[in-house]
């Protein structure tokens, strides 16, 4: 069912790089008045010079999310210089690429802090305007890690399972209370962005993004359908539908496949530099754009996505992914 919203203001935070500057600009095209929210000063003037070149209007907000305060400050400020927010994106986030055994509590606290609570503390301060409008839309942004861990990501994967949990609870809630406010998770798959080039990490090489990986304009454009259907769960890439199917199915077996390939598919060839910059403390203070380093081999379609879309073809093809991946395990676990 689509959704109609009373005004054309949407916040996205994380917009200054990857799938919030694609966003910014699926939306920039659509006519919107746009909320950019991120620390990083220069790629946040970036994206708004990307959305004003496709005709629209864009406010820029240099804003933690791991702050409840500066988030409620900039909510402040969206609904007194744009308008009503009708649609909130929850796409900001922070990783660190390292062994459990080198990891830091610190470094924990800080993942959990920006990539879970960053998105509860969106969602609480666009709540508390939406409910008393009775409407808009909240984009939750998630991944195959909500639901199955990925070795040399466990911050991350912690914070997805934690945002499964609190998103499942909250929807229960608004369904409760009859509201007409829409919240949806959004299910990324591997995805040729800035991610790999600023995050944190202790791995000797090279990041690179694990499995089919796409371009950031594929999740822009489920997080547009996303923020106008009333649709609970999206899910993007097949190697996303795989990854839940493959652990729900035959969780032990995954463990044992991902000890074995999770090393060397989260990495290059290419040693990294020691030395280079990375946002986990203060933001990149450079320009990235959207995209990464992997254009050679990212997908500008994904069929997963357009099956959402429509989903009368939705059922027809997670029964096909169940088969692939039962017979891809069943192959994986006899071939000797």
């Amino acid at each position: 069912m689509s959704i109609i919203h009373l005004s054309n203001v949407v916040a996205i935070t994380g917009a200054s790089g990857g799938v919030g500057r694609a966003t910014a600009r699926e939306f920039a095209r659509k006519g919107y008045k746009i909320a950019l929210l991120a620390r990083g000063k220069e790629g946040l003037e970036g994206t708004r010079k990307d959305v004003e070149a496709l005709g629209g209007k864009a406010l820029t907000l240099e804003t933690d999310v791991s702050e409840y305060e500066q988030v409620a400050s900039a909510v402040e400020r969206i609904e007194n210089e744009l308008g009503p927010i009708s649609i909130w994106i929850n796409n900001a986030t922070l990783g660190v690429f390292s062994p459990v055994k080198e990891m830091k509590p610190d470094e924990y606290k800080k993942v959990t802090e920006v990539a879970y609570l960053g998105q509860v503390y969106g969602t609480l301060a666009a709540y508390e305007r939406m409910r008393q409008r009775n409407s808009g839309s909240i984009v939750m942004i998630s991944s195959p890690m909500a639901q199955r861990g990925i070795p040399l990501q466990s911050a991350q994967s912690g914070a997805k399972h934690a945002i499964s949990g609190f998103f499942d609870a909250f929807r229960a809630e608004l369904l409760h209370d009859m509201s007409n406010i829409n919240l949806n998770m959004v299910h990324l798959p591997a995805l040729n962005t800035t991610h790999f080039n600023w995050t944190k990490s202790r791995l000797a090489n090279k990041l690179r993004p694990m499995g089919k990986v796409y371009q950031p304009e594929v999740a822009a454009r489920a997080i547009y359908y996303a923020a106008h259907h009333n649709q609970r769960d999206i899910h993007v890439g097949s190697s996303t539908i795989k990854t839940v199917l493959g652990n729900a199915l035959f969780p032990g077996l995954m463990d044992g496949l991902l000890a074995k390939n999770g090393y060397p598919d989260q990495q290059t060839e290419e040693a990294e530099d020691p030395n280079r910059p990375d946002n986990f403390e203060q933001p990149v203070h450079e320009d990235r754009g959207a995209h990464g380093d992997f254009d050679d081999i990212a997908a500008d379609q994904s069929l997963e996505l357009e099956a959402a879309m429509n989903r009368g073809t939705t059922t027809l093809l997670a029964v096909g992914a169940g088969l692939l991946t039962a017979g891809l395990i069943y192959w994986v676990k006899n071939k000797d």
